[in-house]
C-alpha cells in the first residue's frame, strides 16, 4: 500500500534530475512511509527521458511517463496525478526550487486533518520589477477571479487523495491549476519557505510564457473581462451623450464654433482601441469555446514504464495508442 505519491514533471532537467532524484531519497527514506515518485517528461529534447528509464530501472519505486511533444506543465501535471496510487499526493519541480526535506512538514500538517497543504515561497532573491509585477497581477486576479488565489502559493502542495479525485474529474482542457485547487475546495494549510535558485540549467518560464499564464488564469475561472465590455460600452455611451448634451447646450447659448479636430480625433482613437480590446477578450472566449469543443487529449503518450498507472477523467482526456511499454 503506497502512502505517499510524489509527481514531478520535467522538461529539459537533465543536468539536475540525479542531484534532485538524490535528494527527493534524502528526504522520503527517513519518514518510514512508503513511496513512489512517478516522473513526467514533458517532451525533452535532452537526456532528461534516457536518465528517467535509468531510475525506474533501478528502483521499482520510480515511475515514468513520457509524452510524444511538450504538452506544457499543466498536461504533464495532470498526467503524474493520473499515475499516482497513494493515499496523497505531492506536486513538485525537479529544479530544486521545490525543497524536497519539506516534505515531512506537508506530511505533518496533512495528519491534522488537511486536504491540500501548501508550500508558499516568498519573493527573495527576486528582481524587483518582476516582484512589483507578480504583485500587481494577484491583486487584480483577487478581484477578478471567482476562487481565491494566493501570491506565492504554486504548485508545490500535498493533496489527500480526495483532492487529487476531484482534480482528475475536471475534463476541461483549458487547465489553470492554481485555480483549479483552489476550485475544488476541502480544508487547506499554508506555510512559507524561502525562496531558492535553480540548482542547475535555465528556467523554461520567460516573460511571454508568464504573460500567456497570466491571460489564462484571468480568464480561466471568470467572465467578468466580458461583463467589464459591458459596463465600458454603457459609460462611453453615456459620457457620449452627456457630451452631446454639452455641446447642444453651448451651441444655444453661445452658436455653433468649428468643431474641435482634436477632440474628434481623440475620440475616434479611444473608441476604437476599446472595440479592438473588447472583440479580443470576446475572441479569447470562443476560442476557448472552440478548443473545449473539439475534446481533444490533454496529451500524447510516447512512452510508460509497465508499472505506471494511468486514470482516465472522462472521455478523449488522454492517448496512449501505440505508447511504448518498457519494465
Amino acid at each position: 500500500m503506497v502512502h505517499l505519491s510524489v509527481v514531478v514533471p520535467c522538461f529539459n532537467e537533465a543536468e539536475v534530475i540525479d542531484a534532485f532524484h538524490t535528494a527527493l531519497l534524502a528526504a522520503l527514506e527517513p519518514t518510514g512511509h512508503p513511496f513512489e515518485i512517478c516522473y513526467v517528461d514533458d517532451g525533452s529534447s535532452d537526456s532528461t527521458l534516457g536518465r528517467l528509464r535509468q531510475l525506474a530501472a533501478d528502483d521499482p519505486r520510480v515511475h515514468f511517463t513520457s509524452f510524444s511533444r511538450n504538452f506544457g506543465k499543466e498536461s504533464a501535471m495532470l498526467a503524474g496525478l493520473r499515475m499516482t496510487a497513494g493515499d496523497t499526493a505531492v506536486l513538485m519541480d525537479a529544479d530544486l526550487q521545490h525543497p524536497p526535506e519539506l516534505i515531512p512538514r506537508m506530511l505533518e500538517l496533512h495528519r491534522n486533518g488537511y486536504d491540500q497543504v501548501i508550500a508558499q515561497r516568498d519573493r527573495s532573491g527576486e528582481g524587483a520589477v518582476r516582484s512589483a509585477l507578480s504583485r500587481t497581477y494577484y491583486r487584480l486576479v483577487r478581484r477578478c477571479m471567482d476562487v481565491e488565489v494566493v501570491d506565492g502559493a504554486g504548485d508545490f502542495r500535498l493533496l489527500s487523495r480526495r483532492a487529487v479525485d476531484s482534480v482528475l474529474s475536471m475534463p476541461e482542457s483549458n487547465r489553470f491549476s492554481k485555480g483549479i485547487f483552489s476550485w475544488i475546495g476541502f480544508g487547506s494549510v499554508s506555510f512559507t519557505y524561502q525562496n531558492v535558485e535553480r540548482a542547475a540549467g535555465e528556467s523554461k518560464w520567460g516573460g511571454r510564457r508568464l504573460l500567456n499564464y497570466g491571460i489564462d488564469g484571468l480568464l480561466s475561472f471568470n467572465s467578468r473581462p466580458l461583463r467589464l465590455a459591458i459596463h465600458t460600452g454603457l459609460c462611453l455611451f453615456l459620457t457620449g451623450f452627456l457630451y452631446a448634451g454639452w455641446i447642444i447646450t453651448d451651441d444655444l447659448l453661445n452658436g455653433v464654433d468649428t468643431p474641435g479636430y482634436t477632440t474628434l480625433l481623440t475620440a475616434i482613437v479611444a473608441l476604437g482601441g476599446i472595440q479592438l480590446a473588447t472583440l479580443g477578450v470576446i475572441g479569447e472566449y470562443v476560442g476557448r469555446i472552440y478548443h473545449e469543443s473539439k475534446r481533444r487529449p490533454h496529451y500524447v503518450v510516447s512512452e510508460t514504464d509497465s508499472r505506471s498507472r494511468n486514470r482516465p477523467a472522462g472521455p478523449a482526456l488522454e492517448c496512449t495508442a501505440g505508447a511504448r511499454q518498457t519494465s
